[in-house]
C-alpha cells in the first residue's frame, strides 16, 4: 500500500496526464454534488417548453402590413416637358447599341445625356464593340418601384438588357446597366 501512495504522489500526480485525471475527478465531484443538493429539475423548463401554436406579432385579421402584393403600384413621377422613363430607356438602348463604325466618343457622347454622372464614369472605359446585341426584339417592359425609381427590362436579340432609372428630381436618367444573356 505505500509503495502505491508513493508511486502516486511521486509519479502520477507530477505527469501531465495525472493532473488532467485529478482535475477531472474534481469537476465531476462538483457536478454530482450539486445536482443532488438542487434536487430534481422540472421538466417544463427550458426548450422543452414549446407552444402549441405559432407566435404571432400581428393581428392575422388585420389587413395588409406590407407592399407585397399592394393592389396599385406606385406611379412614377415626371417633370413636365422632360422624357418619360420608357421615352428615357428607348433613347438610351438606341445609343447603347450604336450605330456601325461609330466612334467610342459618340457612343459616349450618345449615351452621356440620358445617364447618372456615376453611370457615365463606370462606362468611361467601355467601347461600343463590346455591346453584346444588335437589335431590340420586344417592346420594353417598365417596373416602377417609387415615384422616382424603375426597372426596366428590354429584350434584345441575344439577351436582355436591365435598365435602373432615377429621377430625383423628375428628370429620368439610367443609373444602371445590366446585361442578362440569354
Amino acid at each position: 500500500m505505500r509503495r502505491a501512495l508513493e508511486f502516486l504522489v511521486t509519479r502520477v500526480l507530477r505527469s501531465r496526464l495525472g493532473i488532467a485525471l485529478a482535475l477531472a475527478v474534481v469537476v465531476f465531484g462538483i457536478i454530482g454534488a450539486a445536482r443532488l443538493v438542487a434536487g430534481p429539475g422540472d421538466p417544463t423548463l427550458g426548450l422543452t417548453n414549446r407552444p402549441n401554436e405559432p407566435i404571432t406579432t400581428v393581428e392575422p385579421s388585420a389587413g395588409d402590413d406590407g407592399l407585397v402584393g399592394s393592389a396599385s403600384d406606385p406611379t412614377p413621377v415626371t417633370r413636365p416637358g422632360e422624357l418619360t422613363p420608357e421615352q428615357t430607356a428607348d433613347r438610351f438602348v438606341a445609343a447603347w447599341l450604336g450605330k456601325p463604325d461609330i466612334t467610342a466618343a459618340q457612343w459616349h457622347d450618345g449615351m452621356r445625356p440620358l445617364s447618372t454622372p456615376e453611370l457615365t464614369a463606370k462606362l468611361a472605359d467601355a467601347v461600343p464593340t463590346e455591346v453584346p446585341a444588335g437589335q431590340v426584339i420586344d417592346k420594353a417592359t417598365v417596373r416602377p418601384r417609387s415615384a422616382t425609381f424603375v426597372e426596366v427590362l428590354v429584350p434584345l436579340d441575344s439577351g436582355r438588357l436591365r435598365l435602373e432609372l432615377v429621377a430625383p428630381d423628375g428628370q429620368w436618367l439610367v443609373d444602371a446597366v445590366d446585361w442578362e444573356q440569354e
